[in-house]
């Protein structure tokens, strides 16, 4: 099967409200072209050199996600162009994205990871630290991002119990933090949801999936 027919079906298959994002990461530019010609926009990457490279070869409608865990001395190579940005883990993060942000004169959209897994190598906040972030003077000062929505990784496990028990808890996480009114943030993405789970978390909430081996094939 060619990657735009396997693209092809998993968007067919997709409801209208969720975003597909192709993770493209280690794949060559000529499989990120067959997508794009099979009409895939958004395309995700974990590192940020990687991303740029493509960034500069591919046509500019493509909306670039950075999917990876992100060191904060590289965000000025993606803040000219970076569409989503979506392991955002910690203020400090937001203050550098903030910092380059403003100095490309834009507004760059986040989302936060919430610890939702058992595996302590997952990043992100667990909610009373999101809850701290979200009230804090230092957050309500950035300017030049916006927060619109949570992101997070079940457990790496084939208990789907478990799996949809830490999906079910990142969307009670979203709905109580959707009605805040800041200005900088406005929830309207929960991105959960990958190759292994993504339809389990769709019947959670997902609005958001990352799908990659599913339409490139495996690394």
């Amino acid at each position: 099967m060619s990657i735009k027919d396997k693209l092809l079906k998993i968007k067919s298959a997709l409801p209208e409200h969720v975003t597909l994002v192709a993770v493209s990461k280690t794949k060559p530019i000529s499989d990120l072209t067959e997508a794009y010609n099979a009409g895939q926009r958004v395309f995700g990457e974990n590192k940020i050199q990687e991303m740029t490279e493509k960034w500069e070869q591919m046509p500019k409608d493509i909306h670039w996600h950075m999917i990876g865990h992100i060191q904060t001395n590289k965000v000025k190579f993606m803040a000219p162009y970076v569409s989503l940005i979506h392991g955002v883990d910690s203020l400090k993060l937001l203050e550098e994205i903030n910092k380059q942000a403003l100095k490309n004169n834009r507004i760059i959209d986040c989302l936060l990871q919430i610890h939702i897994a058992e595996e302590e190598t997952k990043f992100g906040l667990n909610e009373d630290e999101l809850e701290d972030l979200l009230v804090s003077e230092s957050f309500k000062n950035l300017k030049n991002i916006k927060i619109v929505g949570l992101m997070g990784m079940a457990t790496f496990t084939s208990n789907q119990n478990q799996i949809k028990k830490e999906f079910e808890y990142l969307k009670s996480i979203f709905d109580t933090n959707k009605s805040l009114s800041i200005v900088n943030c406005d929830l309207s993405i929960l991105s959960m949801g990958m190759s292994g789970d993504y339809q389990l978390a769709i019947s959670c909430g997902s609005t958001m999936v990352r799908i990659g081996s599913s339409i490139f094939g495996g690394r």
